[in-house]
Parts: structure tokens; sequence; C-alpha cells
């Protein structure tokens, strides 16, 4: 027996936020087809089931782009389902109000695919007439007229993030300023103001590492003011960021040469985090100055 695997089936109306939703689910691990022809649906659950485990989530849009699609898309649903029990299928349906919708095609200068002579409300108003059967076979029918880009995506994330892998990746860097900022970095903090070991001759060849090192940066009250506040804001952000749908972060801690002071609060900071049993910590550029 297989193990069992999600298969989710995107569709809805023209303009309503597949792509949007599509890219979600692919940043949640989903393995994502685009415009797939209905009649090849079956056919994807036998590949899916002989990849033995390896494909164990798949989200497919299905659209009007396909032709015979509101007919073809019910029938393929049903015929998966009763083939293929080891698959678990739902289907997930968008849909926004005409006045959304006609604002959205007149922002992107698209032609509807029902009315590319017509007018635009024509085309929508076919495309709801052919869509009523698998509207009504849908598990999920979200409305994204109010919605913003990130709305949805947070709401997809919500909806489908599997509980054992809810949890935001954070990783932590250490870096020096005269090296580069990291390019990928979320959150950057600038400890150049705290005191400097590199002015202590015995400290110098050491890094945030070492524990002599770690001691002289943490003794200050500025470092222990600075380090309050930090850690305040991080476990103030870090929630909303995971609200908002983010599946990392990137918290980078810049000093000048990234071998002492950065170094410290990093090391800091993964510790404080690590009740997050997906934090990481890196040191960048730790080994350049020695």
């Amino acid at each position: 027996m297989h193990p069992s695997v999600k298969v989710l089936i995107l569709t809805g109306l023209s303009g309503a936020g597949k792509s949007v939703a599509l890219q979600s689910l692919e940043d949640l691990g989903y393995f994502c087809i685009d415009n797939l022809p209905p009649a090849l649906i079956p056919k994807l659950g036998e590949l899916v089931l002989q990849s033995d485990g390896k494909v164990s989530k798949v989200a497919l849009v299905c659209d009007l782009r396909a032709r015979a699609f509101d007919k073809e898309l019910f029938e393929a649903v049903k015929e998966l389902e009763e083939r293929h029990q080891q698959l678990a299928c739902q289907v997930l349906y968008l849909e926004a109000d005409d006045e959304t919708l006609v604002n959205r095609y007149k922002e992107t200068r698209r032609r509807h695919p029902l009315a590319p002579d017509g007018r635009i409300t024509e085309g929508i108003s076919k495309e709801r007439k052919k869509l009523e059967e698998i509207r009504g076979r849908a598990d999920w029918i979200i409305n994204t007229s109010k919605m913003k880009p990130s709305e949805l995506k947070a709401m997809i994330t919500e909806r489908f993030t599997d509980s054992d892998t809810r949890r935001l990746h954070i990783h932590v860097i250490s870096f020096g300023f005269k090296h580069g900022m990291p390019i990928d970095a979320d959150l950057v903090f600038d400890v150049r103001f705290l005191p400097n070991p590199h002015y202590v001759e015995s400290l110098r060849p050491l890094t945030g590492k070492n524990q002599e090192v770690y001691d002289y940066v943490m003794k200050w009250p500025v470092t222990q003011q600075f380090v309050e506040k930090l850690t305040d804001m991080v476990d103030f952000l870090l929630p909303h960021f995971e609200k908002e749908g983010k599946q990392q972060v990137v918290i980078a801690i810049g000093c000048t040469g990234g071998q002492h002071r950065s170094v410290s609060i990093a090391e800091l900071l993964y510790r404080h985090l690590q009740q997050n049993d997906s934090v990481v910590v890196t040191h960048r550029d730790c080994a350049k100055e020695r």
C-alpha cells in the first residue's frame, strides 16, 4: 500500500489569484503543475503513486485554457478518486466579484479567455456558468475580492501547511560590513557601536565563539541594553512574519570584520531562539580575518 498522497486541484475564475496561490503552494513543498489538461489528471495520479513516496504533495492548476475544461475536470476528479484511493484529492476554488475581476483585467490589459473580442463582463458571466458544477464539488472556496496578494498567500499558507512543517525557518548570520552585507537578509542589525575586542591584544586573534571574547562583548551595560531590545524586537516580529506567510527569515548581525562582536551577538540570538527547532547560525566572515 502506497502512503497517502495529497492532490490539490486549483481552479476558479480567471483573475481570481490562481498564480499567487500556486506560488504559495510551491513554497510549501507542493509539486506544482500549471495548465494541466483534465484528461491527464488520472494518469498523473498513477505516476505519483509510482514515485515510492518521493512525491507526497501535488498541486494542479486546471482552468479554461484547457478545451472542454468544465466537463472534463469534473469527470477527471471523480475518476481520480475512484481509481486511486491512496490519493487524498481536494479541490480549491478561487473566485472574486465582477467589479474586482474587471479592475484586475484592466490593470493587466489582458483579454478574458471567453470574451477575446467582447466585454470583460460577458466573459466573466460565461465563465461562472461553466464552472458551476466544479464549484459545487469544491472542498475550499476562497473569495479574493478584498484580498491583497500577501493576504491570499497567508491564507493558503495557514490552510495547507502541514502541522509538522508549519514553523518558521530562521537563519542567523554574522558578517563583516567590510566584506559586504548578505543580500538575502530580512533583518540587519549593526553592532559596530559596541566595544571592540579587536583592540585588546589577547583577544584579537580569537572570535566571538571563544568564551573570552563573548564575555568581553557581553559585559558592557550598552551591550546588555542592546541585547534586551534586540531579543524583544525579534520575539515580536517572528510571529508576525509567520502569520504573513513567510517560510524563512534571515537575521544578519554585522560588525566591522565579522569576527568578534557580530559573532558574539549572533551566538546569543541563536541560543535565545533555540526553542524553535528550525533555527541555524552561520558565521560568514569569521575565518576571513584570521
